[in-house]
């Protein structure tokens, strides 16, 4: 009886060692990611940096991290003048994990809105 016990618990660390291994990688990044556009909409807020530009900046660091978006699915706006007005960048994207019998769709939609200062 008491082997069985073991066995089942085994089996159920090796479930959840699974599960971790393909759940937080894509949740990792995501945070990663939201980290790297509160940066840059902290940043760009005060410089003259062209929305294109921040786009790409954002789109680069998404490349890095094997963030599955697009430069078209970034969206950048600044409203007012550099350094008083505000900055968003927000984007949304799907990381596809397939679980054994169970498909799952992870759904992350990392933003940021910055005001300035003054």
């Amino acid at each position: 009886m008491g082997s069985m016990k073991l066995i089942f618990g085994i089996g159920v660390i090796a479930v959840a060692v699974y599960l971790c291994a393909e759940l937080v990688p894509p949740y990792f990044a995501n945070y990663q990611f939201e980290d790297a556009i509160k940066n840059e909409a902290t940043i760009s807020t005060y410089s003259t940096k062209p929305e294109d530009a921040i786009r790409d900046t954002v789109f680069k660091k998404a490349q890095d991290l094997e963030i599955p978006v697009t430069r078209d699915q970034i969206k950048v706006q600044r409203s007012g003048a550099v350094g008083t007005g505000s900055l968003t960048i927000e984007t949304n994207y799907m990381v596809h994990v397939d679980l054994p019998g169970y498909p799952l769709d992870l759904h992350f939609n990392p933003s940021s809105r910055n005001h300035g200062a003054f």
